[in-house]
């Protein structure tokens, strides 16, 4: 019974539904017309063949012929008379084909279907629902946030502003609730009180106002991402706990990993005294040897936990050897590494500049972070209003092998290719590893789906807008025990599993069974980096692991995360 109160209000509040009423309404006019008219007919022609009936007779005729029941039992004797029954009959019957469908699909049917998937897009949270993220639309990074909460068991609703929107995301298995993300009663119903977390990404002048509403209900901490530094500020001043320019980490983070000029340590990532680095194995003398062989640990105390070797990360084996393209990952102290670049800071030294390959913002924030390490760097780019430091900048083409030799592409040590479009950094990925073979290629990439492919067109690194937003809301909300390395590889945090309490590192075998390797043990009152095989794990203490997105899920698979 409850069925008939929802159609009958899903049909006041739809227009679509008031003009089928319309529609309705004038083929039931129609109808009473031409029914009018033959029963007018039918007076005149029985009459000349020298019968007479009522009117109700001649409206009952006229409706039997034309629903085709055709009882038999008023008919006409002359040919006449036939023709016109035939006339009735056949436009009745289109008439009756044309009123019938129409009025049971709008009125009943598509009504009825409507309602059933409006069910599916609630309206509402649910009270007990908290601690809740609320994501204002899904976008990439929106998309690449749900997988890491879907991951790690937070709860999460996506607003859409409509229920078509909301149906097709509700059919990719996500949590949604219809609501206009500039209307406080879509916050109210989304218990943004209880939430954890409001992130939102639309553009600058729409995340001001969404994190304006929230503050007018709520004291949720908000995360917005902004384009222009300017918005910054705003964003800040209209409630927002935390901006995030994207384009900005994204620059950076790729600068940090060209690491072509020589062989020292570069930091990527650091949990308190702990600091991830990675090293270019390049013209040294670990190349050709394994890591059982070199013995690293013995001389400088920092530790090998992985390996890139263009693009592809493996954890490091003492059977691993290591090749002349392969990038060290290393964990230690500043100490430690330090000791490390005065061992191998003399080898693979280069002075030539770094090809910086579109000047957009991410290419324009790349540069500024090698200017920072005092990096020489050359911009090429199209279009000469991107970029103002003529010191720095090539125009053209990069696709035109004359503007890049121009920039020193047969020198550079790394390729930087930045553009917003995929296709093109997988055109300039494939052109400048055919072109150098040996140079360090690290490219952006706007959509995940494209990383896999830019790995295969000879990308040594991929880095996103994605997975970077993501991995910082989330750190945000994690209290930063995440740490993303590249694209899937990241260094996380987490207590050690009761099951692991006691024993020692080497008869955990958390490797073996995950994939995973452990690089510090975080007591509380400090840290132990590089733990000997022989360390006890305290049941109160916390793991620092490394791994591939694979090896990271198969920990918390086996080892249950809470």
């Amino acid at each position: 019974m409850r069925v008939f109160p929802s159609l009958f209000l899903h049909f006041l509040n739809s227009r679509a539904s008031r003009r089928n009423l319309k529609t309705l309404r004038q083929l039931i006019y129609a109808l009473t017309g031409m029914v009018a008219a033959y029963s007018i007919a039918f007076h005149f022609l029985m009459a000349w063949e020298g019968r007479t009936f009522s009117w109700i007779t001649g409206v009952y005729w006229t409706l039997t012929v034309m629903s085709t029941l055709g009882f038999g039992d008023i008919t006409f004797h002359s040919d006449i008379g036939r023709l016109f029954s035939i006339v009735v009959l056949l436009s009745g019957t289109v008439f009756m084909l044309i009123l019938l469908p129409f009025t049971l699909v709008q009125f009943f049917y598509a009504p009825w279907m409507e309602a059933q998937a409006a069910a599916r897009a609630p309206r509402r949270v649910p009270k007990e629902v908290t601690g809740h993220v609320v994501l204002t639309r899904y976008g990439p990074v929106d998309a690449a946030l749900v997988r890491k909460l879907t991951q790690y068991h937070y709860p999460y609703v996506v607003l859409a502003p409509d229920v078509a929107e909301a149906l097709r995301l509700h059919d990719q298995d996500l949590q949604v609730m219809v609501g206009e993300v500039d209307d406080p009663d879509t916050y109210r119903k989304v218990g943004v009180e209880r939430a954890a977390l409001v992130v939102t990404t639309h553009s600058d002048t729409v995340n001001t106002n969404v994190a304006f509403t929230v503050r007018e209900i709520a004291e949720t901490p908000v995360v917005a991402t902004a384009l222009e530094a300017p918005s910054v500020d705003i964003l800040e001043l209209a409630g927002c706990n935390r901006v995030l320019q994207l384009a900005e980490m994204l620059g950076h983070s790729l600068a940090w990993r060209i690491i072509g000029r020589d062989a020292k340590t570069h930091v990527i990532g650091q949990f308190d005294d702990l600091l991830i680095a990675e090293a270019s194995a390049a013209n040294t003398p670990l190349v050709g040897r394994t890591l059982q062989e070199i013995r690293l640990p013995d001389h400088v105390k920092v530790n090998v936990v992985g390996i890139w070797e263009r693009g592809r990360f493996e954890t490091a084996r003492a059977s691993t050897c290591i090749s002349q393209h392969d990038v060290l990952v290393l964990a230690g102290t500043r100490t430690q590494l330090d000791e490390y670049d005065a061992l191998f800071c003399i080898y693979h030294a280069s002075d030539d500049p770094v090809v910086i390959l579109g000047g957009g913002r991410v290419g324009r924030a790349c540069a500024r972070a090698l200017k920072e390490q005092n990096i020489a760097y050359r911009i090429v780019e199209k279009h000469p209003d991107r970029v103002h430091d003529d010191g720095h900048y090539i125009r053209g083409d990069a696709a035109d092998l004359e503007i890049l030799k121009q920039a020193g592409i047969d020198k550079a040590p790394a390729v930087a290719i930045t553009t917003h479009d995929d296709d093109m950094n997988v055109y300039l990925t494939l052109y400048c590893r055919r072109l150098r073979p040996d140079v360090q290629i690290i490219s952006r990439a706007t959509l995940e789906r494209n990383i896999n492919t830019l790995h295969r067109a000879g990308a040594d690194f991929v880095m996103s807008y994605a997975s970077m937003g993501a991995n910082a809301i989330f750190n945000l909300l994690q209290r930063g025990d995440v740490l993303l390395l590249a694209e899937g590889v990241d260094v996380f945090q987490v207590d050690v599993p009761p099951a692991l309490a006691g024993k020692t590192l080497a008869s955990s075998a958390i490797r073996q069974e995950t994939g995973c390797s452990v690089i510090a043990i975080d007591h509380g009152d400090g840290m132990q980096v590089n733990p000997d095989p022989t360390a006890v794990l305290p049941a109160q203490a916390e793991l620092l692991l490394i791994g591939d997105a694979e090896a990271e899920s198969r920990f918390h698979q086996r080892y249950a995360r809470r």
